[in-house]
């Protein structure tokens, strides 16, 4: 697996495209690789971040190295940037029970549930940042972690939401709704493989979207998160 990161130029024509349509971007990253499907050890998923108006940064978890030539010529820099990737599989080989990792991830926290007219169940979003919270403490567990306790509060989880957003993008002549969610905080690791398949295959839906992706950083210190 490889770990990428890439800053993308917000004022480029071609970057606002990409960043305004999560379709345009999947198609952007996944055209990266000759064989974008999964493997066995993980799947692509991909995330941007924004800091501030001026700093954005993708990032690309996958099997394969990427060449993200098209992206920098069309969103980049490309006289003075490319991207950096770097090996992930002695980071998830060092994994360990115990351990306190700073994380930031994005999802899409949705329900089941059922609207008037409606046959059959369907994935809704969470609309509230307690909801979206509470979405993400429910899974921690089985998804091979904990949200620990937050040092001003210890009642509170160390859990924020630094951003969230309504993507809606056109696919296949219909229109496409994805209710996002950035959680930034602390976590420690209970299960190494469970914690492994999250960071390698992604959590929730809308994987090919910019959901899913989750990083980590050592606590109180600068990393790839």
């Amino acid at each position: 697996m490889f770990l990428t990161k890439m800053q993308i130029n917000p004022r480029r024509r071609g970057a606002q495209k990409l960043l305004s349509s999560p379709q345009a971007m999947h198609a952007a990253v996944f055209a990266a690789f000759p064989d974008a499907r999964p493997t066995d050890d993980g799947r692509v998923l991909w995330r941007v971040d924004t800091h501030g108006s001026h700093r954005v940064l993708l990032f690309i978890t996958s099997p394969d190295k990427p060449d993200l030539t098209h992206l920098v010529e069309q969103a980049g820099w490309p006289t003075i940037q490319t991207w950096q990737t770097a090996a992930y599989d002695g980071m998830l080989g060092s994994l360990r029970a115990g351990q306190r990792w700073q994380f930031r991830l994005t999802a899409n926290p949705v329900r089941s549930g059922r609207c008037d007219g409606w046959s059959d169940t369907k994935p809704l979003g969470h609309v509230t940042v307690a909801q979206q919270q509470q979405w993400l403490l429910a899974r921690a567990e089985r998804l091979g972690f904990r949200i620990v306790p937050s040092p001003a509060d210890p009642a509170e989880p160390d859990l924020a939401v630094i951003d969230r957003n309504v993507r809606r993008f056109g696919r296949g002549g219909t229109q496409v709704t994805i209710s996002t969610a950035t959680f930034e905080g602390h976590l420690e690791i209970l299960d190494i493989p469970a914690m492994q398949r999250s960071l390698t295959f992604g959590i929730g839906r809308a994987k090919s979207y910019g959901c899913g992706l989750l990083t980590l950083a050592r606590p109180a210190a600068n990393g790839m998160s």
